[in-house]
């Protein structure tokens, strides 16, 4: 199962679960799209978009689950991020984690559901 990843403000995903249904944060509202990252990209994604915002959730969401909805477009860099067209099913959230800040202000990742190989050397490692 492929995963892709969507970090949240707590309060956002709270709402979607009382709902039954996750339309988006405002940014993905506007865009007509929800922003997701692939392993590769969420560390620089947390950095970029969400540097020193505390209270955040890490999505995991299985790829598969989302159908034709879900596209890769190129964004920062031409990288191709992960775009889903659509609400996000519940169901295709397989797991979700605090996403707290270190020290330093930046985001420590939760080693049980984000792979260890895709940090960069001296960026929010996982935790132990």
């Amino acid at each position: 199962m492929p995963l892709i990843y969507k970090i949240c403000p707590r309060d956002l995903w709270r709402a979607a679960q009382a709902e039954g249904r996750f339309r988006g944060a405002p940014v993905d509202l506007a865009d007509g799209y929800i922003h997701f990252s692939t392993a590769a990209q969420a560390v620089e994604t947390a950095a970029r978009h969400f540097s020193g915002i505390d209270d955040l959730l890490l999505l995991s969401v299985d790829a598969d689950a989302l159908g034709a909805g879900l596209r890769y477009e190129p964004s920062r860099g031409g990288d191709l991020f992960p775009h889903l067209y659509g609400d996000l099913p519940l169901s295709a959230v397989v797991a979700v984690a605090d996403l707290p800040l270190d020290a330093a202000g930046r985001h420590v990742f939760p080693a049980e559901v984000f792979p260890v190989e895709v940090f960069p050397a001296g960026l929010g490692g996982p935790s132990a």
